[in-house]
């Protein structure tokens, strides 16, 4: 009960908090939602290397969030300030460098860990940074509604994935072993959530979608969008808990009501949007 208590209240105050975030401070293509991007990714990266820690692999903190925000730093100088995009390529670079090279300043006696930092170090430039890299760039579409749908298909699918999974669970669980606690009913919720907000979305405010194709074509579209946006959530949530339980964490942290950490929050957002990105931009250009 006090799960569900943290929930609904993570739930009443970021749903409008997430809303006037992307709708209402719209000035350099989002500014306030890329800078929110940044920071989030900066710290699911702290709480990532806080995982490896338990595998000997040291990461200071500050580094950690350095590294996780590069990639959507990179994306909001191109998309907010008109950087040419080189920038992106260059700061990506630069921490990837930075990944190979951190090594020569290691002591002695950290010198058979050089490998284990390397690795972790590129890890996180990946996870969440460039993952996150994606949120930044759907701005560029100037549409606000196709960026808030995108989020809305995300929550859709880790909210219905949970309650289904609380609701019909019971019997179905321990499919999966990085996730025993994971249902077949929460997987089928955390798919169809999605697919039924995208139809919805097409049905009531069909100007999100910028495809010029009959009623039935775009219903389509948009569920096949839906589906494969909730795949990736899917996998998403389901990568992060592999991770989770290889470093024996429960929780990413504790930041978040109900939730744990920010990475647990945005790890379906995470996989979800390059996916959605690049559905969405290609049916753009095709329809």
């Amino acid at each position: 009960m006090k799960k569900l208590i943290e929930r609904l209240l993570i739930f009443i105050i970021g749903l409008p908090a997430v809303i006037a975030l992307v709708l209402f401070l719209p000035f350099l293509h989002n500014l306030a939602m890329n800078i929110a991007v940044i920071i989030l990714s900066g710290i699911g990266a702290v709480e990532f290397s806080a995982m490896l820690k338990s595998k000997q692999i040291n990461i200071s903190k500050a580094e950690s969030f350095i590294l996780g925000a590069a990639a959507p730093m990179a994306m909001t100088l191109n998309v907010s300030f008109g950087c040419p995009e080189w920038i992106i390529t260059g700061i990506i670079m630069t921490g990837a460098l930075w990944a190979v090279m951190s090594g020569v300043f290691s002591r002695s006696s950290e010198i058979q860990t050089v490998l284990n930092k390397v690795i972790g170090s590129f890890s996180m430039l990946i996870y969440p940074g460039f993952f996150m890299l994606w949120v930044v760039r759907m701005n560029l579409w100037e549409n606000n509604y196709a960026t808030l749908l995108f989020l809305f298909l995300t929550f859709a699918c880790d909210s219905l994935a949970w309650l289904f999974g609380t609701l019909f669970g019971e019997n179905n669980r321990g499919i999966i072993a990085v996730s025993p606690n994971k249902s077949i009913a929460g997987f089928i919720g955390g798919l169809l959530g999605p697919v039924i907000l995208a139809l919805c979305a097409a049905l009531f405010f069909p100007f999100i979608f910028p495809f010029e194709t009959s009623v039935s074509s775009l219903l389509l579209t948009a569920a096949g969008l839906g589906f494969c946006t909730g795949i990736a959530a899917v996998f998403g949530d389901l990568a992060e808990s592999a991770i989770k339980r290889s470093s024996d964490f429960k929780d990413s942290g504790n930041i978040m009501l109900g939730r744990g950490g920010i990475l647990d929050s945005i790890d379906s957002i995470a996989a979800a949007a390059p996916v959605f990105y690049l559905l969405f931009n290609r049916l753009s250009l095709i329809l």
